[in-house]
């Protein structure tokens, strides 16, 4: 690898320190390095750390520098791009970067002399339908969910699978989740843990207002549709469908998620050979 991009949380990385010591190292070693701007921080406009449009073509890699969240967002940003991402954890828990900031110098090494593998991971295509028309469409890399929000009342949920109707939720809202999401939101509301290298969709309800819903595994190939029903709970107000966790899209009764696997994939840099169970184990266990 020859020519480096950083996108940094500016929020994790104060003054640009960390951020000015790797574009250092970089340059010292014959590389060229260039640092994106952080614009429209918190989810605001089309983008959150750096318009992806604006990169230059023949940037090999993307050092993405903050927590879980910092990454995923990046994903997003750069996903058209399909260039390789190496995430450095200066969060908390942090599934997705496996070094930090302690081993960064370490890690330029091996990405300077190309010992290093790209993970591939599934990423999820959305749209929101309105009177048969789109509204609003997004991707994401861990769920899209359609949930409530700002009361307490539970909302009904229709479930269609390629056109078909499932079932009818009632429930705090639903998540459709990637493999790699599925040690997000997914796991908390009960969900299952999937290996990130497969290609299914988990669809789990959240707080579901009876005492035998599971969750569901797909198959990449179907299409999903999250509808919110018409009830005397539901009100165009309070419902709403979130990308990866960004400010809801308010949704109206009658309106429906439509989701089905991205053409993007999210490519995640490696340097290590530990195993999925291996590293879950050591979050879980910290």
């Amino acid at each position: 690898m020859n020519n480096f991009f950083i996108v940094a949380n500016r929020d994790k990385d104060k003054g640009n320190e960390i951020t000015n010591k790797i574009k250092e190292y970089l340059i010292e070693n014959g590389k060229k390095c260039s640092i994106g701007d952080e614009i429209h921080p918190n989810g605001k406009g089309k983008y959150h750390y750096t318009d992806g449009d604006l990169i230059q073509d023949d940037v090999d890699c993307l050092i993405v520098l903050g927590g879980d969240g910092t990454i995923i967002q990046a994903v997003r940003d750069f996903c058209k791009k399909s260039i390789p991402i190496l995430g450095v954890n200066l969060g908390t828990l942090g599934y997705l970067a496996e070094i930090d900031k302690n081993t960064i110098i370490s890690a330029l090494d091996s990405l300077i002399n190309d010992n290093y593998y790209i993970d591939e991971r599934m990423m999820l295509s959305g749209k929101v339908i309105r009177d048969g028309k789109v509204v609003y469409e997004d991707v994401a890399l861990n769920d899209i969910i359609l949930s409530r929000y700002g009361t307490l009342s539970v909302i009904n949920i229709n479930i269609y699978i390629d056109s078909e109707f499932i079932h009818e939720y009632t429930a705090d809202g639903v998540i459709v989740s990637s493999p790699t999401g599925s040690t997000a939101y997914n796991l908390s509301a009960g969900g299952p843990i999937v290996m990130p290298d497969a290609s299914l969709f988990v669809l789990t309800p959240i707080c579901p207002h009876t005492i035998n819903a599971r969750s569901i595994i797909l198959p990449e190939n179907v299409t999903i549709e999250l509808e919110v029903a018409q009830n005397h709970r539901n009100t165009s107000k309070n419902i709403g469908a979130n990308f990866d966790g960004d400010s809801p899209f308010q949704l109206k009764i009658g309106d429906k998620i439509r989701i089905c696997r991205s053409n993007q994939k999210a490519k995640l840099i490696r340097l290590s050979k530990i195993s999925f169970l291996e590293a879950i184990s050591k979050k879980m266990i910290n």
